[in-house]
């Protein structure tokens, strides 16, 4: 039992490709005008150029499609969860019956576009976390925000708490790995009995493991206050952000490919609707 197998949430991968050079500014930016582009889509079919989208970012970062892919394991069931409740509740034109529910063709497409959404957000948030490093993202979250200083918005302490909270999630899992390790080996079972039994066994496994959060915790704030960090105190920066033309020529492209997703939403071929659903 792993429970950190294929979770890649928050986990930066160190690498010389070209979306690892660029500037986060731009990066966070860019995942933003991509998460547009799922949105537009209205049919199954008008997710092919969104896919082929993902594709591109994942060669480009030099990371393995698979890799991507499997960061969205978490919210399979959530995917899941939205498709059936989606497909079964959506009035219009049926096309099945199981006693008092009904599967209509509306409800099909509306639920495969909501959940293929939810899915590609995933998908886009992964490859920023897998090609900027939690420094990185923090100094860029923090420079977008840069205006709010004005209205006395806590931008430096916001960015902090982000990249804190985001390095924390593979330490988590890891974590919570070397324990239910440490609990099998012990003789412990989780896989059998019922509902209530397996979620009773999992108690000596959260009491050692919110010990140890508190504990990483604690040992981070004593970290943080030896090395003289103030909370909204002014800091010089090792590595400035710069922004060059290649930043802007990547935003530009991604800028034209949500404008291409229009123009396909609205003039999709009319070979593709009959196999991928139709709006």
């Amino acid at each position: 039992m792993k429970l950190s197998s294929g979770i890649s949430i928050g986990q930066f991968i160190p690498g010389e490709s070209y979306i690892h050079s660029l500037d986060p500014r731009c990066k966070i930016i860019g995942v933003f005008i991509l998460l547009a582009a799922p949105f537009i889509a209205k049919s199954p079919a008008d997710f092919i150029p969104v896919a082929f989208c993902l594709a591109a970012l994942a060669r480009f970062a030099r990371i393995k499609l698979g890799t991507v892919l499997r960061s969205g394991r978490p919210v399979l069931f959530l995917v899941a969860f939205t498709i059936i409740l989606n497909m079964f509740w959506t009035p219009g034109h049926e096309l099945a019956r199981f006693g008092p529910l009904r599967v209509t063709e509306e409800g099909v497409t509306l639920a495969f576009c909501i959940g293929l959404r939810l899915y590609f957000l995933v998908m886009f948030a992964a490859i920023l976390m897998m090609t900027t490093s939690p420094m990185a993202f923090a100094s860029g979250l923090e420079s977008i925000l840069s205006p709010l200083v004005a209205l006395r918005f806590p931008v430096s302490e916001m960015a902090m708490m982000m990249t804190i909270a985001l390095r924390f999630i593979p330490t988590f899992f890891e974590e919570t790995d070397k324990i239910l390790k440490a609990q099998i080996s012990r003789g412990a079972d989780f896989e059998s009995g019922g509902m209530l039994k397996r979620a009773r066994s999992f108690i000596p496994v959260l009491v050692p493991l919110f010990v140890l959060v508190f504990a990483r915790a604690e040992n981070l704030a004593i970290a943080m206050e030896s090395r003289g960090y103030v909370p909204g105190a002014p800091r010089s920066r090792l590595n400035p952000l710069v922004w060059t033309a290649r930043e802007t020529a990547s935003i530009l492209c991604l800028a034209a490919f949500t404008i291409f997703t229009v123009l396909w939403d609205r003039y999709i071929p009319e070979f593709v609707s009959p196999w991928l659903g139709s709006r």
